[in-house]
């Protein structure tokens, strides 16, 4: 059975990109969706010598068959220190490992928001070059500055400009993961 996968790219239990990516799949209701929440995943720190002494972790496999099963995928990236989070670099690293095609030709609506005024923007741009280097199909991006001030638990987007981008980007995602 096919479905949208939502997760974010962070691993805290507070997370602000697992909240837009939770808000987003609620708008999804024409879909079977199912959300990840990372902090379920708490992978070590990739390394070979790791591998060659462990293997591949059977929640490693889940998560890359949830990846591969998933019509198309939303994800939040968060940004630290202008980059994407060390968590989800790492997270990509292992996939990476255990199939180097882990999301070739999945459709992915990326995303990434912040407290600041750029919404994770730099994250955002690494994050979308890097998905493509592994055959993602990006079919938007979408980014939420100041989150603070333009999102609530139970409004959601509540700076109208930005909820309307929200609602186009993730229409245009929903239309090609059904094409």
């Amino acid at each position: 059975m096919s479905y949208i996968l939502g997760f974010a790219g962070s691993n805290s239990s507070t997370s602000i990109n697992f909240k837009l990516v939770r808000h987003t799949i609620s708008l999804t209701t024409s879909f079977e969706t199912k959300l990840l929440n990372m902090t379920n995943y708490p992978f070590p720190m990739y390394s070979e010598d790791y591998e060659k002494e462990n293997g591949f972790s059977n929640s490693l496999v889940e998560f890359k068959n949830d990846v591969q099963n998933a019509s198309g995928i939303i994800l939040s990236v968060n940004e630290h220190n202008s980059n994407p989070s060390a968590y989800f670099k790492n997270v990509i690293d292992w996939l990476s490992r255990l199939d180097k095609k882990f999301i070739s030709g999945k459709k992915v609506l990326l995303m990434a928001t912040s407290p600041g005024k750029r919404g994770a923007k730099s994250s955002l741009e690494i994050s979308e070059k890097l998905l493509s280097r592994f055959e993602a199909e990006i079919t938007d991006t979408f980014s939420l500055p100041s989150f603070n001030d333009n999102f609530s638990v139970e409004a959601g987007i509540t700076d109208e400009k930005l909820a309307q981008e929200h609602a186009t980007v993730l229409k245009n995602f929903l239309d090609a993961t059904q094409s």
